[in-house]
């Protein structure tokens, strides 16, 4: 009995001892931390993420990870939230490659049906610009059909991800990650800028001229 009450005495009186704490770090370690640092020593710049790609940095923070295309008055303007937040880097560079391609087509499609129906063609093709397709001869239509695809070939397998049908949910519709939306290498007349702003100017004004393009020639096919 007298020795069950002194094991509980004991147990009791160790709850209200002072614990020990073992330290992690040893003097070396103690001063190592402290140690200024060495005179000389040049801290090394921070690697971004992603690899700037014609000076531009994707950027989460931003309206389109920081695509150029918004100018005033309008500024960022996206009603329909093709763009808004969550929205994957991935899905807004294909939704930007598709703005760009679209609008290069409609500027074409705007100048041509201004001449086509102004200037006589090599297939004398008369009346509206919406009729003249159909003048064509076979030969020159399946021409016009295969450069059409060998071009969309090409700009597939410089921008897009080769699928891979084992994880086809990965790959497809994916562009690489060093991919410029629209940058396809094309630049027969060298008028690309090497600047970054430059660039982000000229890709504006592109953007511009090729949303009114797509107006433009919606109108017209109407």
């Amino acid at each position: 009995m007298k020795l069950l009450i002194l094991s509980s005495a004991l147990a009791a009186t160790t709850a209200f001892a002072p614990s020990i704490t073992k330290s992690s770090g040893t003097a070396l370690n103690t001063e190592a931390d402290n140690a200024a640092p060495v005179d000389g020593d040049v801290a090394e710049p921070a690697i971004p993420a992603v690899a700037p790609i014609n000076g531009w940095v994707p950027d989460e923070t931003l309206p389109l990870y920081g695509l150029p295309g918004a100018v005033a008055p309008t500024g960022y303007f996206d009603p329909l939230g093709f763009s808004r937040t969550g929205i994957s880097l991935d899905d807004v560079k294909r939704s930007r490659e598709a703005e760009v391609m679209h609008g290069r087509v409609a500027m074409l499609a705007s100048v041509g049906y201004l001449a086509g129906e102004a200037v006589s063609g090599p297939f004398n093709t008369v009346g509206p610009a919406n009729d003249q397709l159909q003048q064509m001869p076979l030969p020159a239509f399946v021409l016009l059909t295969v450069g059409i695809a060998a071009a969309e070939l090409r700009r597939a397998q410089i921008g897009w991800v080769e699928p891979d049908f084992g994880s086809w949910y990965t790959t497809l519709f994916k562009l690489r990650d060093n991919y410029y939306p629209g940058d396809v290498g094309f630049d027969p007349l060298g008028l690309k800028p090497s600047d970054a702003k430059d660039f982000a100017d000229m890709q504006t004004r592109e953007l511009q001229n090729g949303r009114l393009a797509m107006i433009g020639v919606a109108g017209m096919c109407a």
